[in-house]
């Protein structure tokens, strides 16, 4: 899977089997890739906006953290916006 930084959307080189390091960031916008914000569990409709259950409650989103339930991928607000980007587009074309 491609993966895309949350604030700039630039892709990023990274595989779903890499670990993702606290210090990493965005080669364009140095924004920090270990974050809520690129994690799979981030879900803004979620308690603490995670949908794992035992995390740890982190308020700053945007920031490096040491959360040890994190995974790189497309949180599920993005999966819903992306779902209905496509349906829009799927629409159009139809």
């Amino acid at each position: 899977m491609e993966h895309s930084c949350y604030k700039c959307s630039a892709k990023l080189d990274i595989d779903d089997k890499s670990s993702v390091a606290r210090s990493e960031e965005c080669p364009k916008c140095f924004a920090n890739l270990r974050c809520c914000m690129m994690c799979s569990f981030y879900d803004t409709n979620s308690y603490n906006d995670c949908r794992e259950p035992t995390a740890d409650r982190i308020l700053e989103k945007e920031k490096a953290n040491f959360c040890d339930h994190y995974k790189l991928g497309v949180p599920s607000d993005k999966k819903t916006e992306l779902n209905d980007i496509l349906a829009e587009a799927n629409a159009l074309f139809k």
